[in-house]
């Protein structure tokens, strides 16, 4: 978890022109539930000066990147349970930089929604399906017991 704080700080801290120890200091207030307005008026002390656009910044790409790396936590997780993750893809996983590159990523591994259709058929319903479309006189009971 300190890791990944110190990551997302060095990452914010590149975004908004802040050292990583101002942004690590924010992310914690922040963290302990302090809003943005107090943070930037009254502990400017503890953030080394950061001021409220940078604040406001800083939790909105901290709020990204967090969901960002729970996405992709989730993707690998995934893959993993089809058993297709190899090192390559866990690489490309692990160096995306936004959702949508992500979902790029993710695309051939996502599961197939089973459509109403698709299970019909798995249970042996498509040739019923058939005589009833052939047959649309025909009582349908009556075509499912011959």
């Amino acid at each position: 978890m300190a890791s990944d704080i110190k990551r997302i700080a060095a990452i914010i801290a590149a975004e908004i022109g802040s050292r990583p120890e101002q942004a690590a200091a924010a992310i914690g207030l922040l963290d302990e539930g302090a809003t943005v307005p107090f943070v930037a008026r009254y502990r400017k002390e503890v953030t080394g000066g950061l001021d409220d656009t940078q604040l406001r910044d800083l939790s909105e790409r901290l709020a990204y990147l967090r969901e960002l790396d729970a996405r992709r936590d989730t993707i690998l997780g995934s893959i993993r349970e089809q058993g297709k993750l190899t090192e390559d893809l866990e690489a490309k996983i692990a160096a995306a930089t936004t959702k949508a590159e992500l979902e790029d990523i993710y695309l051939p591994y996502k599961p197939k929604r089973r459509t109403k259709a698709e299970i019909a058929r798995e249970r042996g319903l498509g040739p019923l399906a058939e005589a009833i479309l052939a047959d649309r006189s025909a009582v349908p009971a009556e075509l499912a017991l011959a």
